[in-house]
This record gives structure tokens, sequence and C-alpha cells, in this order.
């Protein structure tokens, strides 16, 4: 994430889900520093907040664990504080349907959730309550958030959100802008169903 200019710091956290459980980057562990030893793994079964390795997870972890069990499709979850997408999250604006690419996250829209403190629950049912149907959502104030079937899948839709938030931001400083319509949206949503590079088993 750092190196492709999504993330700073040790903002920003992935997690994986794996034999019934969810892998989940450590707590303010620096990521050019961080060992495989040091991931967290926790229950993706029970709600609970036990959690096994030397360095405890994510402070997010509920949105994680949360957005791993919303949909048996997702198994990786990408969060970051990239430039764009926190820029649109501070004024607390969706991103319509400004190109066909918005499809990619599953409908006509990547929506905003509404604000709530980091790592609470509250925040988590509200990040639930913006994926209803989506892959991505932003975050009022705080960045955006990715799922994906595994990790390259959603390290690429993070890109994309990132590059979408950024056509979106700078379509609207150039004014005129036309949104597509709903109808372009589902066309577009049933093309990609066989879209991009898949294997027979998902043919």
């Amino acid at each position: 994430m750092n190196d492709s200019g999504l993330n700073q710091g040790t903002s920003g956290n992935i997690s994986a889900a794996y034999n019934g459980k969810m892998l989940i980057t450590p707590s303010g562990v620096a990521y050019e520093e961080m060992e495989p030893e040091q991931i967290a793994s926790m229950s993706l079964v029970h709600d609970i907040d036990h959690y096994e390795g030397p360095c405890k997870p994510s402070s997010e972890w509920h949105f994680h664990r949360a957005i791993l069990k919303s949909n048996p499709a997702f198994g990786a979850v990408v969060h970051t504080h990239s430039n764009y997408a926190t820029v649109l999250s501070i004024g607390r604006q969706a991103i319509p349907a400004c190109h066909y690419m918005i499809a990619a996250f599953g409908g006509n829209s990547v929506r905003c959730a509404d604000y709530a403190t980091f790592g609470t629950t509250e925040l988590s049912d509200n990040i639930l309550e913006a994926f209803q149907d989506r892959s991505a959502c932003l975050m009022a104030n705080h960045g955006m958030v990715v799922a994906g079937a595994n990790l390259d899948k959603a390290m690429w839709a993070a890109v994309e959100l990132e590059a979408l938030s950024r056509q979106y931001y700078q379509a609207r400083m150039l004014g005129n802008m036309v949104i597509l319509p709903n109808a372009e949206i589902d066309i577009v949503l049933e093309k990609f169903k066989s879209y991009g590079l898949q294997t027979k088993d998902e043919q």
C-alpha cells in the first residue's frame, strides 16, 4: 500500500479470511518492518475479541471481520487513507457513476459511510450499511475500505477506487460533469460478469 502511494506510515490495515479465521495486520507496526509472525489471528466464527499472535490486531478489526462475514465472496479487505478517497470522505460525498468502472464495486455509486470513531462497533455498523450490494465504501472523515475475493483482487480494488476518486474530484473542478444513467450501469454490471481474466471455474 505504501509503495503504491495508497497509504503512509502505519495507517490503514489489511485482513484475509483463512480456515475460519481472520488474519489481520497488527496495530502500530510499520509495514516495512512487519514480519509474518506478527500478523494477528482472530476467529471469523465467534464474535469475540480474543486474538492469537505476539501483537494485538489493528484497532479496526471490528469492521474487517464484519465485512468478511457479510458476504462469502469476500476473502480479503483493504483499508487505506489514500489521498483523493480521503478528501471526498472529508466532504462526506458518495461517488456517482461518473465513469463506468463504478460498476466494479457493485452498483451505480460508491457510498460514504456515516462517521463514527475509529475502532468502534458503531463504525463497523455504518460501513456495513454503506456496503449493501457493494464491495467498497468511503468512510466519512477517514478514508476508504474495499473487499475482494482475495488479497490481490482487494488491492486492485483499492487502487481502482483511489483512481476513481481522483477522476471524480478533478472532473468536478472541470464542471459540466455527465453522470451515466442507471440503465447503462445495469448493462456494465452484466458485462462485468464475464470481464477480465477468469479461470474455467469462474466462466
